[in-house]
Formats: structure tokens, sequence, C-alpha cells
């Protein structure tokens, strides 16, 4: 007799997750920058790190390819977040599913957000596909994933119980996202230090140059052993200095010059905070990538086996360990949390009575499913530049409205204020956009990673001279922004009174015993993690007679003091955000 109300009471706890789906942000919900700052190094020091520096080894990409081409690359990067799609976030208050509404109409929001959502779960899948790859390393009659599809049951089971975490933290919704990440970050990051650390005198000692002591024999370590200018085996590298400064740069093109990360700095105090993509830029995509490099290189050596037939999972517990395999996991969950939670906002243009722990849960299933099958990570690449380009024309559109036309005397909206349910001219301009990238791919006109620009300039001007015939041009009442009047209204749960900004709420408790208990996590927290960066020094300051004894020591142990770390650093956050929450 009591089922009813239990399940009840459960879906309203779901229903107050509600994170301004359809409306703007209010102005108690916002956030200060190291929420931003923690979600960037968590979700960009990612599993997919391992895979992405191991490929400039065996493109064959040269030394000042990838530390000076990356360089160039992820400041582009953090430009485009910062100048382009923070800005529009921070005015609009809203998601990009939903602004784009205004500009487009119903219709081409649900085409878009549609493609969106699809494009968004295989990346998730991926990112689930390439945890459980490292999980599988716990059990010894699981093999290793070769074919398009799962050949044992034991990894699709292994898949179920990683997807079940990421769908239960994407649910929880962005502070909890940023959360987990602000704890994960830190840890992530030394992982691949760990990594690059250990295999710095192995790779010194095999290719004669000794010991590693200089930025000079690291160079030269690198050029013989790692980014040799050459792909393994002695072939032309595929890949030159561009190709690397430009790949950087369109990596996440989807998210700051597509703009779908609209949904995370719609919360953020000042557009400002879009400087702090740096965090996942530079610690993520420059450092993490040049040090998988050097892992990758040093894990092919361990194993006896050519890189390309190497998984993350392989790479890192054969370098770290079990903290290696942790690491993978850690790492797809801090990735596949945030663009499954960006699905869920998207589906919300086709579901529109539905709550967003709803859509995410139906979105997370499918991700699930979809991460069962180890073609979505044998793919990775062309999937992420061909997902950048069937996205970015749509950014391209939401960018040329919203500061363009009031420039040159064009109205924004003027779609919406005409009562049209599709903005043709937006959706031909999308079409042209995609149809150009699709034809020069194709024909192998231009390479994949330098379509971007070609295609972002055609579709503003084709939207531009399409939308002033269209009527652009001629007077009309500028709407106001998405989510006023009904939809607005839709969903938001009834509120008694003010929320603190990106407080987690739940119950207090006396403030000495919460301040006691976040000092002493903090600093367990800080001892464990310079534990984490202390074990690999040793292994690098070890005699070469004794660095195979340093390095099993390592390996065997570097557990321990993860454990302590992921233990007391999440009792630290915790306690943090209850004491400013009182």
């Amino acid at each position: 007799m009591n089922k009813q109300p239990s399940a009840q009471g459960a879906i309203k706890r779901l229903d107050s997750l509600y994170e301004f789906d359809r409306a703007p942000v209010s102005g108690d919900r916002l956030c200060g920058g190291g929420y931003f700052a923690g979600s960037f190094a968590g979700e960009h020091v990612a599993a997919t790190e391992f895979v992405i520096g191991a490929l400039f080894v065996t493109w064959g990409a040269s030394v000042k390819d990838v530390v000076v081409g990356l360089a160039i690359g992820n400041l582009l990067a953090v430009l485009s977040w910062a100048l382009v799609c923070a800005p529009i976030a921070v005015e609009t208050r809203m998601t990009l599913y939903w602004y784009l509404r205004k500009i487009g109409g119903p219709v081409f929001t649900l085409i878009y957000n549609v493609l969106n959502a699809v494009l968004f779960c295989i990346l998730a899948g991926c990112m689930i596909t390439v945890s459980a790859s490292a999980v599988r390393l716990l059990f010894d009659q699981i093999p290793r994933q070769t074919e398009w599809y799962p050949t044992h049951w034991g990894f699709v089971l292994v898949v179920l119980l990683v997807g079940a975490v990421v769908v239960v933290l994407a649910i929880a919704g962005f502070k909890r996202l940023a959360t987990f990440a602000s704890v994960c970050a830190p840890w992530m990051l030394i992982m691949f230090l760990a990594g690059f650390l250990v295999m710095l005198p192995r790779l010194g000692a095999e290719t004669g140059v000794g010991p590693v002591n200089s930025f000079a024999r690291f160079w030269e370590v690198g050029q013989k052993a790692v980014w040799t200018g050459r792909v393994p085996g002695g072939g032309p590298p595929e890949i030159g200095f561009w190709h690397v400064a430009a790949f950087a740069w369109i990596c996440n093109l989807a998210m700051h010059m597509g703009l779908s990360d609209m949904a995370l700095f719609r919360y953020a105090r000042h557009s400002a905070y879009g400087l702090f993509s740096f965090f996942g830029m530079f610690l993520g995509h420059y450092l993490a990538w040049i040090w998988a490099g050097v892992m990758g290189a040093g894990a092919a050596l361990i194993l006896e086996t050519p890189l390309t037939e190497l998984d993350s999972g392989a790479v890192a517990y054969s370098v770290l360990g079990v903290a290696g395999a942790v690491a993978v996991v850690i790492a797809g969950w801090t990735t596949s949390n945030p663009t499954l939670y960006r699905a869920g906002l998207a589906l919300q243009a086709v579901t529109p009575n539905w709550p967003r722990w709803a859509v995410t849960l139906v979105a997370g299933t499918v991700t699930t499913v979809i991460a069962c099958f180890p073609f979505v990570f044998k793919e990775l690449l062309n999937f992420v530049g061909l997902y950048g380009l069937l996205l970015v024309p749509a950014g391209a559109i939401v960018v040329t409205e919203h500061w363009i036309f009031p420039k040159i005397g064009m109205q924004r909206y003027w779609s919406s204020a005409r009562g049209q349910n599709l903005n043709r001219p937006a959706l031909l301009a999308w079409v042209s956009g995609m149809a150009l990238a699709l034809g020069l791919w194709l024909t192998d006109t231009v390479h994949l990673f330098f379509l971007f620009l070609p295609v972002y300039v055609l579709t503003a001007l084709v939207y531009i001279a399409l939308a002033a015939l269209g009527g652009a041009r001629k007077d009309s009442a500028e709407c106001g922004l998405p989510g006023d009047g009904e939809e607005a209204a839709e969903r938001v749960p009834s509120r008694t009174g003010p929320i603190a900004p990106c407080s987690s709420g739940g119950k207090s408790q006396s403030p000495w015993r919460s301040r006691t208990v976040s000092q002493v996590s903090a600093l367990l927290a800080l001892a464990a993690l310079g534990a984490c960066v202390v074990m690999p020094c040793v292994v690098y300051l070890s005699d070469y007679d004794t660095y195979s004894e340093s390095m099993d020591w390592f390996k065997k142990w570097l557990i321990i003091p993860t454990l302590v770390y992921f233990l007391t650093g999440t009792i630290w956050q915790i306690t943090r955000k209850k004491e400013r929450a009182a």
C-alpha cells in the first residue's frame, strides 16, 4: 500500500533536480569560476587522452609538431570558448537548444536536437567503452575487444555496470558533475604525469640517451623513440605541423564554435569564465597528450606489442598497474557524464512534457547499449571530425544572428516574430555547410582537420543572404529571450525561498565539527596526492640497475594513496559545500 507514495516521493526528488531546461538561469543559481575550472579539467583529462596522445606517435608527427603545434591549437580553442561561446551563454542564460528554437523555430530545433542527441549518445558511449576496456583487465577471462561487436558476455556486463554509474551521475545534474570532476581532475592529471616520469628512464636507456634530466635530452628521446617524424615501420608522416595545430583546435569544435557548451556557461557569473577552458586544454589536451605519447611508446616496449594494437586500458595498466586501470575508468566517466548531460538537454526539444532526469535516463540507456559495440571506439577520430562538422553550422547561424545581424541592420529572431515554425534560410544555410564539408572531405579536396573554417564562413554568408531575402531586414518586433512566458513556466518546480548559488543543500551540522572534518579530510587528500607524485619520482630518480625493482614496487602500491585520496577528497568536497550552504 505504500508503494505509490514512495514512488511519488522518488519522482518528486528527481524533479527537484530541475536545471532551467527551458528558461534562462536565475541570478541566484550562478556559479563561481572553480566549478568551470574543475568541470573542464575533469572532462578534458579523459580516457581519450590515452588514445589521442598515442595517435600522434602512430601518425608520424615530429617533436616540434607536437610541442609547438598543440600549443597553438589549444590556445585557439581556449579563445573560442572565451570570446564566442561564453559571452553568448552569459547574455542569454540559455542552452543552445532552446536559444536555437528562438532563431530557427521548433522544426529546425527538432531536427538539430535529435541529430545532436544521437551524436552525443555515440560519443558518450565511446567513453563508456574505453572505461570498460580498463575494467575488463581485472578479469583474465575477458579478452580485448577488436571487432565491431562484443565477443564476450563479460565485456557486455562490465559496460552495463559502468554505464549505470554514468547515467546516475548525469541525472544528478551540472553541480554534481562539476563536484565529481573537481575531485577526479587533480588525481587524473597526476596519473598522466606519473606514467610520463616512470617511462622516461626506460626510453632513455633504450635509445642510448641515458638519464633524461634536461629538456634537451627529453627532446632527443622524443625524436628517437616517440615522435620520430615517421610512422612506425619507417614510412613517411601522415600529418604535419598545421595538422596537429588544427586537430587541437577542432577536437571540441561542437562545444566551443558550435556553442554546445552554452549549457555549461549559462551558469557563469561572467563571460571571462570561458578562459577556465585553459585547464582542460593545456592540462588535458596539451600536457596529457604529450605525456600519453611517452606512456604509449613505453607500454609498447614493456608489452613487446606494436602501439597500434594497444587500447587505453592496456597502456595504463602496463605502466601504472591497477591504479592505471582505475584512471582509465574514471577518465571515461568524467567525459561521458557531461556528454550524456548535454544529450539529455538536447532531447528536451522532442520530449516537452518530460523532466530532464527522465530524458537523461532514456538517453543513458541508449548510450549504454551503443557502448556494448566497440565500433564506436574503433572509429573515434573519424566520428569526432564528422560530429563537429555536422553540428558546427548551427553554431555559425546563432553567432551570425546574435552578433552580426544587429550590426548590419537586420533583426534578431525575425523568423519567430513572424510566427514561423521553420526558419528556412537557417535550414538551407545549415544544409549548405554540411554539404560543403562532406563534399570536400569525401573527394579529399581539403583535409578533414581544415574543413571547419570554410564551412563556418560559408554557412554565415549563406544565412545572411537568404535571411535578407526572407524578410529579416523588414521591421519586426524583436522578441525577448527564449523562455519568456509559458515556456519559462513549464516544469519549474515551486520554490519557497532563495537558493544559494551552486549549493548542494543538505542538513546543516555543527560549524566546528564540519570545519574540523573538512580540514582533516583536505590534509589527508593533499598528502595522498603528494604520495602519488613522490612515488613516480622515486622511480624516475632510481639507478638503471634498480629501475625494474622500483617499477614493480610503484605499480603494486600506487593504488593505496589513490584510494585514500578519493575517500578523503570526496569527504572534503561534501563538507566544504555544506559549510558554504550554511
